[in-house]
């Protein structure tokens, strides 16, 4: 056991492409399990350059909550694609089972702070457009 506790400062912390996306993805991602003692929750900090979009999915198991830290963050929830914009500060939940796409369709880039709980991997389910 470590000493119950992780700091990541700003600036300190190197975005990669997803790890199991590949190098070509053009979104970054900073995979904080990698480096927190997290067992109950995971979260991600995103950035998403201008025009890029995710893919839409959904998770089986796993609360998401979403944190926009900067830029315009485009969502679209749900089976009926509600389309929402998240200037920063803003907070979205999503409960398991539901729909999301996530895109940056402005000029500049998009962060974002995800975290979800429990910890599931694989539980992801890729939806068609």
């Amino acid at each position: 056991m470590g000493k119950g506790y992780t700091v990541l400062r700003a600036g300190e912390q190197e975005f990669q492409p997803p790890s199991w996306r590949g190098p070509e993805d053009p979104r970054r991602i900073l995979e904080i399990p990698l480096h927190a003692e997290m067992q109950h929750s995971r979260a991600h900090i995103w950035r998403y350059p201008p025009g890029v979009k995710g893919r839409r999915h959904l998770h089986q198991q796993q609360e998401e909550v979403f944190v926009v830290l900067e830029g315009t963050l485009t969502m679209l929830l749900g089976e009926e694609r509600e389309r929402v914009e998240l200037p920063p500060q803003s907070v979205v939940v999503l409960s398991p089972g539901t729909p999301i796409h996530l895109m940056n369709e402005s000029d500049a880039d998009v962060v974002a702070f995800i975290y979800g709980a429990p910890p599931v991997a694989g539980d992801g389910v890729i939806l068609e457009g």
